[in-house]
């Protein structure tokens, strides 16, 4: 049995489209959004309410708590379980997500580096002097491929980088195997115009504020959502928690928010448009069930 896995960049249409898949097939949600794995972090990551996951059950989410860093290695034995899981009841495992590493860690063969504490210790602190857009800019000299795939404001992230480029002597995405499916898959690519896409992603912050992403900040806050090494840097609660730190005001953190999350978003499509086994459907000017449609008729080809 294939997993059916919907991918492509933030506010694309993925959530919908994976729903409406799950419903069609048979079939159950898991997720591929680093972000979404954190529990509380809902309305900034524009987590599925109950409604809109419409009796569909989903899996993976809610993981961890907003002090754990994260771990694609986790990620990955998560992931699998519950695929392995959902194809046990005879049902389709339909993976829904935008991190590039978590969709190939979940669906394809491959391993992740070790780790050096020595070096990662190193970092983190150095990391906390000169700050992640500064090693950032060391890790784009060094490895521009890796550079490319990693917002500068990243720090964990682009730490992990440098890390694996010492410890292996190679860049961090060349470290990535060549695309094998460890699990048969089909991934189904939603392509947005960009001029659209902006607006939606405009839409999307704007809707985020309007629902309190604010006081879903200041809640986590009292749990810890600042001394986070991944959650307290998610697009959305990076900005809040400096407008509550008084760094900023809420004008700034909502613009900010839009042009961080406009360029994550080229970084995401740059990543799935290197994956040649990814089937990329127009998402723009679409209606959902033509969408659905076209989607449908992907996997059959398959």
């Amino acid at each position: 049995m294939k997993v059916i896995a919907v991918v492509g960049p933030t506010a694309s249409g993925k959530t919908g489209l994976g729903v409406q898949l799950a419903q069609a097939l048979d079939g159950e949600v898991v997720n591929a959004d680093s972000m979404q794995l954190y529990r509380g972090l809902d309305i900034g990551t524009a987590k599925a309410t109950r409604e809109e996951r419409q009796g569909v059950p989903h899996h993976v989410l809610d993981v961890w708590d907003v002090t754990e860093p994260a771990s694609v290695a986790e990620y990955q034995r998560l992931a699998r379980q519950a695929v392995a899981g959902i194809q046990a009841r005879g049902r389709t495992a339909v993976l829904v997500g935008g991190s590039g590493l978590y969709v190939r860690a979940a669906l394809d063969d491959m391993a992740f580096p070790g780790t050096d504490e020595a070096v990662r210790a190193r970092l983190e602190a150095e990391l906390a002097v000169v700050g992640a857009p500064a090693l950032h800019a060391r890790l784009a000299e060094r490895d521009p491929a890796a550079a490319a795939a990693i917002l500068p404001t990243n720090g964990r992230r682009v730490v992990r980088a440098l890390e694996v480029g010492e410890i292996t002597g190679r860049g961090f995405v060349a470290e990535l195997p060549d695309p094998t499916y460890a699990v048969p898959a089909v991934q189904i690519g939603l392509r947005v115009p960009r001029p659209e896409l902006d607006e939606r992603i405009a839409r999307r912050v704007d809707l985020m504020w309007e629902r309190g992403l604010v006081a879903e900040a200041r809640e986590l806050c009292g749990r810890g959502l600042r001394e986070g090494p991944t959650a307290g840097r998610a697009l959305g609660y990076a900005q809040v928690l400096r407008v509550l730190d008084g760094e900023a005001d809420e004008e700034w953190a909502r613009e900010d928010t839009v042009r961080t999350t406009r360029r994550f978003a080229r970084r995401q499509e740059s990543w799935f448009r290197r994956d040649s086994r990814v089937r990329w459907l127009d998402a723009g000017a679409e209606s959902s069930g033509a969408l659905l449609g076209h989607a449908l008729a992907a996997v059959a080809d398959e």
